[in-house]
């Protein structure tokens, strides 16, 4: 939500958290947050000083989802057998499920979903 504020509102101005969360009356502490993770993942640009705030680093239409969600959940997954830190052997079930493959491929097509569908889609 705070990228697509960005997209629709940045006509060279920059954006605060504080506008982001009072628009989707949502935690300024979360919009902070996801925020910081948008510019540490180059995503967004901050700027400091009384018109400080933030805008996107990049168009729109260069902006994947998966951009987005890898920048604020770095390991997200459908099921936790399927993150890289959380091996198949971890589970108690991993000798006899029947999931965890078909999960796999769900994974991937919501991946790829999420690789094609950019920013600007969803303005």
């Amino acid at each position: 939500m705070a990228a697509r504020y960005m997209a629709i509102k940045n006509h060279g101005s920059a954006v605060t958290a504080k506008e982001i969360a009072e628009s989707y009356k949502i935690s300024f502490e979360l919009v902070s947050k996801v925020l910081q993770n948008l510019a540490k993942n180059n995503i967004a640009i901050s700027f400091q000083g009384v018109k400080g705030g933030y805008s996107l680093k990049k168009n729109p239409l260069e902006i994947s989802l998966i951009e987005l969600i890898l920048a604020v959940e770095p390991d997200y997954q459908i099921t936790d057998c399927l993150r890289t830190e959380s091996p198949k052997n971890d589970c108690s079930y991993s000798n006899c499920c029947k999931i965890r493959d078909p999960l796999v491929e769900v994974q991937k097509k919501i991946d790829k979903v999420f690789y094609d569908t950019k920013l600007a889609h969803i303005i």
